[in-house]
């Protein structure tokens, strides 16, 4: 077995572990990114229904308020858990608000503690906001965009969901870590569970910490530094890779399993890691106008063994899920072990999708 070979078999033992309950999933995988997409399912669902037993489509948004678990913004948006959550905050955003933004704020934080737990359509019935222009050149209501900037803040944390839309209640303040130093090594660790990371990937990881916790912006070197010496660490083809140093690399043949992944699993999340373990690049490509798509709208890498030898593309019309399968080398295995295995897979990704 080569080194590289090696190390890609470790990145898939050690983030598929023994399927548990949904509290210790999300411990262990430290956040599960977030996206709105249902093809057929969101990606937070996709991503542990390969971890958490007998996991059904929904269940997250289902069990979110009875968890100590938190929407919120990390190194991309998703959930994380509470502890990780109080570490973030309180944050000091690059932007600003002026003074009369602020007044608004207040306004809105009053109304929510009185509240509860609100809709944003209360909001704005309430304060009569009006229209905004929103990161996408679009309108939209403002008591939104000043919602979600609060929660940004730490003033507001997510109740739980209904149809989809963020209800709000107020968040409790919590003071600044003692040790902010320990506290952004920690939230480095949390960043290692993609591990094994090559250096560049570790690097823009430690940038994008800047979303949850702006306020340690410039202390990046340093944490980055920290980081490299205390990960292990070996130089694979020129590529420096980095993983947590209490692990030891797993012996033993790989799982003889077929699986299909969200775009977003912490497996292929980072596409440069993707394309050095695998050797082919694939691309999320549900927002690619269709004519330029060359895997499909919302292709999910299909993992066999320790190799991502394709993808395919789930629907489902009245009922019927479908499945369209396309692979890098052109077909798929001929193993009976392949095939037997690819129709387990397509029957617990029906299930997955069966309410409860």
């Amino acid at each position: 077995m080569t080194p590289l070979e090696r190390l890609r078999r470790h990145a898939v033992a050690r983030t598929f572990f023994t399927p548990t309950t949904l509290p210790r999933a999300i411990g262990k995988l430290g956040f599960v990114q977030a996206d709105p997409i249902r093809a057929p399912a969101r990606a937070q669902d996709l991503t542990l229904r390969q971890r958490v037993a007998d996991y059904r489509a929904g269940d997250l948004e289902r069990r979110y308020p009875k968890l100590a678990i938190e929407e919120d913004f990390f190194v991309n948006y998703g959930f994380v858990p509470r502890e990780l959550h109080h570490w973030m905050h309180p944050r000091a955003p690059r932007s600003v608000w002026p003074k009369a933004r602020w007044k608004q704020a207040h306004a809105v934080l009053e109304f929510v503690r009185e509240r509860g737990v609100v809709h944003p359509r209360d909001v704005d019935a309430e304060f009569a906001h009006g229209k905004t222009t929103n990161w996408f050149g679009g309108s939209s209501n403002a008591s939104t965009q000043l919602l979600d900037g609060m929660h940004y803040r730490g003033l507001l944390r997510v109740a739980r969901r209904e149809g989809g839309i963020r209800l709000y209640a107020a968040r409790e303040a919590t003071p600044p870590p003692d040790d902010p130093r320990a506290v952004h090594d920690a939230l480095l660790d949390v960043v290692a569970k993609y591990a094994p990371l090559p250096l560049a990937t570790l690097g823009m990881l430690v940038s994008r910490l800047g979303i949850g916790v702006p306020q340690w912006r410039g202390e990046r070197a340093a944490v980055l530094k920290r980081a490299k010496a205390r990960l292990a660490h070996e130089r694979i083809d020129g590529v420096d890779w980095f993983w947590p140093a209490s692990e030891r690399f797993r012996r033993g043949e790989p799982e003889e399993r077929v699986r299909l992944l969200a775009p977003f699993d912490p497996l292929v999340w980072d596409r440069r890691r993707f394309e050095l373990l695998w050797g082919w690049a694939y691309r999320f490509e549900a927002y690619t106008p269709a004519p330029k798509r060359q895997l499909g709208y919302y292709a999910l890498p299909l993992l066999w063994r320790d190799e991502v030898i394709g993808w395919a593309n789930a629907s489902v019309d009245a009922g019927r899920l479908a499945t369209d399968f396309g692979y890098v080398a052109g077909r798929a295995p001929r193993e009976a072990a392949f095939r037997r295995e690819l129709e387990a897979e397509v029957a617990r990704l029906r299930e997955f999708l069966q309410p409860r």
